[in-house]
């Protein structure tokens, strides 16, 4: 089997056998492995014990895909991802934002807490760094455009702020150095924190001039902004809150028009969450249960037609995050610790590989029907169409702590699926093979 340039680069030691994650404690930790239970090479990407990957829907990547960032402690650096080196860009405690996608550019915040929040731009080549704007009071940025003009943020509108959730979780940004990020309480917390009904104000800020617009104004909790990866106008947001209780999906322009629900509830324990753009921009994923924790599915709205696709898995496939090559051709699943239902008794523990099926065309016919049976006409445009994710396990994350949430991403050439995890004790950036290692490994 021809080896990819990205294990190439990574200079492994292709071994007879897999190899066992128990090391003495005076021994650096393992750099790579082939998982017994799945037959894929895993590699740990980074060295810096609290390295982390982003978060799933956080664009890491630059423009021509060569690079992409990860966060330390006290630093934002950058992998190479054609060598596999690595080096710091922004030395310094900061709330990374994201990569721009016009220019190779790292977007974070500094201040905060007190004093003044401020946006920054760092080049990742060049490394020249210019300030950008100072925002509101209590507001951060969560996300940039595709032309790399705004940037998206909220705020709460009051002195009233809320007492619930940790600054990186209210201003919407990534949190450095893989903490373990998920509260023991969550649930609690986030119901508690929708019904204080604080007003909050949606704005976007111009990176030319630094100038503030609100955009949208109500006392919903908004947050998870997420800018159209092709269309420098289209913010894709949420109404945060337990997944069951809010119609949580929703897009708008960013002049403030075409609010727009993406998904309606229409029975009761209905939920929605975890959204993300498809590369293109054209398309909507999200996590969907009908009701929560029986019926589930990864669903689709293409924002363009309004096409709908749900694509059904079992609930021992359930993932707290999923996301999607670059033509959405495969998926993948970073697994859980706890089933999403209390009549559950799956651990999903594992890294999954999806690949997706349509099962409404004219094939479906002939396996309800017969051979030679095919459908009279096409499906009715405004029903959604049917689907399902056949599964591969690619990484046993039995030992992984999922107060840290995985949150796994394709690499731009589909090969390898980057995510963080502290499988061997601090965490790490890690890669799994999407295609299994060569059998004479």
């Amino acid at each position: 089997m021809k080896t990819p340039k990205i294990a190439a680069a990574l200079g492994l030691a292709f071994l007879a056998g897999p190899l066992c994650l128990a090391q003495p404690t005076s021994n650096p930790p393992p750099k790579s492995w082939v998982d017994p239970d799945t037959g894929h090479r895993v590699v740990r990407v980074t060295d810096e014990p609290g390295s982390a990957s982003l978060y799933f829907n956080v664009n890491g990547f630059t423009p021509d895909g060569k690079q992409m960032i990860y966060t330390t402690a006290d630093t934002i650096s950058v992998i190479d991802l054609a060598t596999m080196k690595t080096r710091p860009v922004v030395r310094d405690r900061v709330r990374l934002v994201e990569v721009g996608r016009k220019t190779p550019t790292i977007y974070y915040l500094k201040g905060g807490e007190g004093s003044a929040t401020t946006l920054y731009g760092t080049n990742i080549d060049t490394g020249a760094t210019r300030k950008i704007a100072d925002l509101p009071p209590r507001g951060g940025i969560s996300a940039i455009n595709a032309d790399e003009t705004l940037g998206a943020g909220t705020r709460i509108a009051t002195e009233q702020t809320s007492a619930y959730g940790p600054p990186a979780a209210r201003a919407g940004v990534t949190p450095a150095g893989g903490a373990l990020e998920t509260p023991s309480n969550k649930y609690t917390m986030m119901a508690a924190r929708l019904a204080q009904r604080l007003p909050m104000e949606l704005y976007t800020v111009d990176l030319r001039t630094g100038e503030t617009k609100v955009i949208l104004k109500n006392n919903d909790w908004l947050n998870h902004l997420q800018f159209s990866p092709a269309d420098p106008t289209r913010l894709l947001y949420c109404h945060e809150g337990p997944w069951e209780v809010v119609d949580r999906i929703w897009t708008i322009r960013t002049d403030g028009s075409e609010n727009t629900l993406v998904h309606r509830r229409t029975m009761g324990m209905e939920a929605t969450g975890h959204e993300f753009w498809s590369f293109d921009g054209k398309t909507v994923y999200y996590d969907l249960h009908r009701p929560w924790g029986r019926v589930i599915d990864l669903a689709s709205y293409n924002v363009e037609t309004g096409e709908r696709i749900w694509y059904d898995l079992p609930i021992s496939e359930w993932s707290i995050h999923y996301n999607a090559t670059r033509d959405n051709t495969l998926f993948c699943g970073d697994g859980s610790d706890n089933p999403p239902a209390w009549w559950a008794s799956s651990v999903n523990k594992w890294i999954f590989l999806f690949r997706p099926e349509r099962i409404n065309d004219a094939t479906a016919d002939e396996r309800i029907y017969g051979p030679g049976a095919r459908a009279l006409s096409p499906p009715e445009k405004d029903l959604v169409h049917p689907g399902m994710l056949h599964s591969e396990r690619l990484v046993n994350m039995a030992k992984h702590d999922y107060r840290l949430e995985p949150n796994p991403i394709f690499s731009p050439d589909k090969k390898w699926i980057f995510f963080r995890s502290n499988i061997l004790g601090p965490t790490y950036v890690f890669a799994v093979e999407v295609a299994k290692a060569d059998a004479k490994l």
